[in-house]
């Protein structure tokens, strides 16, 4: 079976807003800068939309130097990243990680933005993935989730009003395999690069927040439920882990190596 690579989304703030790529060389860690920032509480604990639904409004981009932060109704932020400042011990989906405080100035803008006190880490050291052997840096668990365009569009057919793919903040977006055919696959070649699919992802309470709005409502999850509960959750979409790096562009091809 074949394919086609349609969308590749970093985000490199984690809850932050995704950053289209057109090109991307794919690292052990996933693709370029991908949730190598975040918010964390004064305890160490990470922020996301699951509390801060107002987090969906935060457009970053980072190059690798600088980390720009736009929103609307505010000043944005240009933060020079920081490498050698404060290591913190912080907390990621249960599992201890370390960051490297970005300071009091950004520190400052993020706490206003969400009236509450935070402070932004970089990641560092290393982070293996929740099953798989891989690696990670702020990600849940896995460095990719790929989404199979087809699967959107039967979501959306049990739907009264369609979804838009930025819901589920997938890296690869793929069309071709069908819908729910990214759960029948064990290994994907997609341009250049090796990707294994290691496990089904499951959905949470930021699948409801419109990423343009940062409104909340009970869709999808309400109709997922319906037909995709499995395992004691809500599973949309495959968490994945590189096995051989190279460029991926949107438009290369992509080959079925191994059904599951």
């Amino acid at each position: 079976m074949k394919g086609t690579l349609t969308e590749l989304n970093a985000y490199p703030l984690k809850s932050g807003g995704g950053t289209a790529l057109r090109s991307a060389e794919l690292t052990a860690r996933g693709l370029p800068f991908d949730r190598e920032f975040m918010l964390v509480s004064p305890g160490g604990r990470y922020l996301s939309q699951r509390e801060f639904a107002r987090m969906a409004l935060l457009r970053p981009s980072y190059d690798g130097e600088v980390l720009a932060v736009r929103t609307a109704g505010a000043a944005p932020l240009v933060h020079k990243a920081v490498d050698h400042g404060e290591v913190l011990d912080v907390r990621v989906q249960r599992k201890d990680c370390l960051g490297i405080d970005q300071g009091n100035e950004a520190a400052a803008w993020f706490s206003e933005y969400l009236g509450e006190e935070c402070r932004l880490v970089r990641f560092t050291g290393r982070r293996e993935t929740s099953r798989g052997g891989g690696e990670v840096m702020f990600a849940d668990g896995y460095p990719l989730l790929i989404i199979s365009e087809e699967s959107l569009d039967d979501l959306n057919t049990r739907l009264d009003e369609p979804l838009p793919m930025n819901r589920f903040r997938p890296s690869l977006v793929i069309e071709g395999l069908g819908p729910y055919g990214e759960d029948d696959v064990r290994l994907l070649r997609v341009g250049e690069a090796v990707i294994e699919m290691v496990k089904p992802c499951t959905r949470c309470l930021i699948t409801t927040t419109d990423q343009e709005t940062a409104e909340r409502g009970r869709e999808p999850l309400r109709t997922l439920a319906a037909y995709r509960s499995r395992d004691r959750g809500i599973q949309f979409g495959y968490n994945a882990v590189p096995r051989a790096l190279g460029t991926l562009t949107v438009g290369d091809e992509v080959e079925v190596l191994e059904a599951r």
